[in-house]
């Protein structure tokens, strides 16, 4: 079994968690944060419609340049945007990113995949760890961030990796 054969039922996993955050994004709040230093919560749910993109970027590419202009640009894309648009360009992407993971053999994955920011180099590391550390972790850590909003504005948060409290208390009440 390949290395991306491997990872292909995490990738299920965790891609389909994530649309289920994604899914109870309440357009009424698209700009609200928790504090002034937090990014709204429609930037923090476009951010994670980036990831299917990025899955295949990783896979697919040895190197990535990004400019402050490009950056700018990818953080401000979710302006006039609504869930379904959100959720219409993660679904998009996936199947690719998918595609790609299973393409991708043993030996792309022992490549150094790297990624410039304005010039500098701030990923340089093997292909497989990138794709862990900054697609499926980076995303669930984003995933993370999205439960507390949602939590905050008093939505019923699904379970990841067991039953969430939210469905813990329905299984009680429904039992009661």
């Amino acid at each position: 079994m390949t290395i991306a054969e491997k990872m292909l039922r995490q990738f299920d996993e965790e891609f389909g968690y994530t649309r289920a955050f994604l899914a109870l994004v309440p357009d009424e709040k698209l700009l609200w944060k928790p504090h002034e230093k937090s990014m709204e919560l429609g930037r923090l749910a476009w951010h994670l419609t980036d990831f299917p993109e990025w899955t295949v970027l990783t896979l697919t590419t040895d190197h990535y340049a990004m400019t402050p202009e490009e950056g700018e640009k990818a953080m401000s894309g979710w302006k006039g945007m609504k869930r379904a648009d959100m959720l219409a360009r993660f679904d998009g992407d996936l199947p690719q990113a998918r595609a790609a993971l299973e393409a991708t053999s043993d030996e792309e994955m022992a490549r150094t995949w790297t990624m410039e920011w304005n010039g500098e180099t701030i990923v340089n590391d093997l292909r497989e760890d990138v794709y862990r550390k900054w697609t499926i972790g980076h995303m669930v850590h984003h995933r993370a961030q999205l439960g507390v909003y949602l939590r905050l504005l008093g939505i019923a948060i699904p379970g990841c990796y067991g039953p969430s409290a939210d469905e813990m208390a329905q299984e009680r009440a429904a039992a009661a």
